[in-house]
């Protein structure tokens, strides 16, 4: 056992260094934000506070909830770097067509084309930042242009346009719209302007802009080569060494009845029921947020004709529909962990109730109160300041003003003391439990420590830095430490059954969590190639990205040995349904997180595919596919232990199980997937600003592709609400057959 843990600690502590090390090189050499824009007579065009006022203004009205910035973001709105840019390009073109030929652009020869488009490369890609005084100067042809978006980007926030879900109205002082714009342009100038020295731009030549040469850069090439590389040699290595070992994942002797069924809940451990009843109300919630989110990119602002954007715009819906999915998921994860603790200790600490009730008054007030400031933000209900600590931070999955995301991060901490004396007890014991405990305590050490990445920026951070520390608390909190959490307590579960022995279950967490970190803590940066950052983190997340995938090759062995426990006795068949989910994880790991995953993540394919509906097809698979499933699945295992002795109505959970899984695949291979793919198509054939217009996205074929999102939404809903409706009914008695006398 001592070299697998020697093995875990050099991943983790050799993949922060690097980790860490790319985070200096991306505050080194992230875009300048001149102190002045101007142009050679000194006119001034924008200036250093006019951009980060305006990336205020822009996070205030929900931010990457309503189109996205260097590709992060939502789908229905613009890109609005790449709309930008395309914007400025063509009125450039425009008026020099104009000049020299008297006619636009359009009507120009292939040849007269191809000399404007030099031109217009030479004027755009040019670096003329002077690091001493920090300004920039540009050509006056750029600060008519400049004066024309504006223009443009006033009338559309201010007016409103259906096709992009903006409402009118959204922002009418024409100071922040112009102070918008601003940030806006220079998103645009560091993903246009080449780096001093270099033939590629701050951004990596992103977004694919053909007019200016924006195509993707020999090292996005190069690396995504290299990663596929690693990929193969990485599954090579994987499955010789998993045909190498004895496979015993059922202990010799299974018991003839349940170890728990003479378990009596602990007051703490009833306590935490209402945990679910809660992860299941916003479960449904996020399915309705879910559904008006989807139909906005129909409609635009409606809902089957009802005006539904005058109280609940687009960003309000998308906003509470992906943190709801981070809230319930994360409840139902954390409540398992608070009824597993007392199990796993042997007995009740003093004050644990209370611990737990206080905890569940945290949550209500940190989800209900972070809700209504989005909704207060948005709307511009809010004055000063006051948006970023009580509002809409405008950066997606963290969403939530600063003061509920610091009373989160106490109410994880909270979470941390109310599990970790539990498990320290259990540790204190000794025996063959020790190392599954100990990892235990790790992983709850890493949720609530790697929390704090998301306080490490203020109001007014360089989004390079925002969108480094951001990925830290979205991917490695949430798809990193989480997931180390999740293997130790399924396996935990499976141990305390006595389906597995304690050593295998110690070393099977010790070598799958040093594998999936492998690839998992350096490949955080496979989110940012494109946010300004260097051609280091690029190299390094396309071919750590790719180990990742690595362990995802061979889980179908996993989903084979929960089958197999879920078959192994008679009376394991009431834990049926909640391995059943189990199995479901294993599944869609392998295509959310894996198929699909790799699918969008070497640097070629980002290039092309960023914030196209190819992401949500790998978001909706990986984050619900694996995390919800699991979370559905450590709730349904907790109170069946919780109701040991009664008997359920399974032909209710076997309905919702498949309907969640049929809707979800349905969802996704005959909408998502047609939509992302025909983007993809427009984005290499035309420029990522085609992808992702109005005029492309509203196009007749797919319209179509987006209707077809109904089968597999209303099989997906429906599931979700028998669900939840089960756990309610535990309550009531509805879900259960009979209950037996104790």
């Amino acid at each position: 056992m001592r070299k697998f843990w020697i093995a875990f600690w050099a991943v983790v502590i050799v993949s922060f260094i690097v980790l860490g090390w790319a985070g200096t090189q991306i505050y080194q050499q992230r875009p300048p934000i001149p102190e002045t824009f101007k142009t050679p007579a000194g006119a001034i065009i924008a200036t250093g506070a006019d951009i980060t006022a305006g990336q205020n203004v822009w996070q205030s009205l929900g931010g990457m909830e309503s189109g996205s910035i260097w590709g992060h973001g939502s789908y229905v709105a613009p890109d609005w770097t790449a709309d930008w840019l395309h914007r400025e390009c063509v009125f450039i073109l425009n008026e020099w067509s104009n000049t020299d030929y008297q006619m636009p652009y359009d009507g120009l020869n292939p040849e007269q084309q191809a000399v404007l488009r030099a031109r217009l490369t030479e004027t755009i890609r040019t670096n003329t930042h002077d690091s001493p005084t920090n300004t920039v100067v540009i050509d006056p042809v750029r600060g008519r242009a400049f004066d024309a978006n504006v223009a443009y980007y006033r009338t559309l926030f201010s007016q409103g346009d259906s096709r992009q879900a903006i409402p009118s109205g959204t922002l009418t002082d024409p100071d922040k719209a112009r102070q918008m714009a601003a940030f806006f342009f220079w998103s645009s100038w560091a993903a246009s302007t080449d780096r001093p020295g270099k033939n590629v731009t701050y951004t990596s030549n992103w977004p694919h802009e053909p007019l200016i040469g924006n195509v993707p850069s020999s090292d996005a090439i190069i690396w995504t080569g290299f990663s596929i590389i690693m990929l193969l040699a990485g599954i090579g290595l994987l499955v010789w060494y998993n045909a190498s070992r004895k496979r015993e994942p059922v202990a010799e002797k299974l018991p003839d009845t349940d170890p728990l069924m003479g378990m009596q809940p602990t007051p703490s451990q009833k306590a935490v029921i209402k945990y679910f009843w809660v992860v299941s109300g916003l479960f449904l919630v996020q399915l309705l947020m879910g559904v008006m989110t989807a139909h906005y990119g129909i409609e635009g602002q409606g809902f089957y004709g009802l005006p539904l954007a005058k109280w609940l715009p687009y960003v309000i819906t998308r906003t509470w529909h992906v943190q709801l999915g981070i809230f319930w998921i994360a409840t139902a994860w954390l409540a398992a962990g608070m009824f597993i603790g007392p199990t796993a200790a042997g007995f009740e600490p003093k004050g644990q109730r209370l611990g737990v009730n206080v905890l569940f008054g945290a949550l209500i007030v940190v989800v209900v109160g972070s809700l209504v400031g989005e909704w207060l933000s948005v709307t511009g209900k809010l004055s000063g300041s006051s948006w970023f600590y009580f509002g809409h931070q405008g950066y997606e999955y963290i969403d939530l003003g600063r003061i509920w995301q610091i009373g989160l991060t106490v109410g994880l901490f909270l979470w941390l003391y109310l599990v970790g004396r539990c498990i320290i007890a259990a540790i204190r014991k000794g025996g063959e439990q020790k190392t599954l405990m100990t990892m235990f305590l790790i992983s709850a050490v890493a949720i609530a420590g790697f929390y704090l990445a998301g306080l490490m920026w203020g109001k007014g951070t360089h989004l390079s830095i925002v969108e480094y520390w951001r990925w830290w608390v979205v991917h490695l909190w949430v798809e990193g430490f989480f997931e180390v959490f999740a293997t130790v307590v399924i396996a935990f579960l499976f141990a305390r059954l006595q389906l597995i022995r304690l050593s295998t279950a110690n070393m099977s967490v010790l070598f799958s969590t040093s594998i999936y970190l492998t690839g998992g803590i350096i490949g955080t940066l496979h989110h940012l190639y494109f946010s300004g950052t260097p051609t280091s983190v690029l190299a390094l997340g396309a071919v750590f990205s790719a180990l990742e995938v690595v362990p995802l090759t061979i889980i179908g062995f996993e989903a084979w040995d929960n089958i197999r426990l879920a078959r192994s006795t008679p009376w394991v068949q009431k834990y049926k349904w909640p391995i059943y989910f189990f199995v479901a994880v294993a599944f869609w790991n392998m295509v959310g997180a894996g198929l699909f995953g790799f699918m969008i993540n070497p640097p070629i394919a980002l290039y092309y595919m960023q914030g196209l509906n190819t992401t949500p097809v790998h978001g909706h698979t990986a984050l619900f596919g694996v995390y919800g499933m699991l979370g559905l699945g450590l709730m349904l295992f907790s109170l069946r232990v919780a109701h040991i002795k009664e008997e359920w109505k399974d032909n209710v959970l076997k309905f919702s199980f498949w309907t969640i899984n049929g809707g979800l695949m349905l969802m996704v291979l005959i909408s998502l997937l047609p939509v992302g793919f025909l983007q993809t198509w427009a984005s290499v054939e035309h420029g990522y600003w085609y992808a992702r217009s109005p005029e492309f996205l509203y196009s007749p074929t797919l319209q179509v592709f987006k209707w077809l999102r109904v089968p597999g939404d209303t099989l997906f809903g429906i599931g979700g609400l028998v669900i939840a409706l089960f756990v309610f009914g535990l309550a009531t008695g509805h879900s259960l057959r009979r209950r037996k006398s104790s």
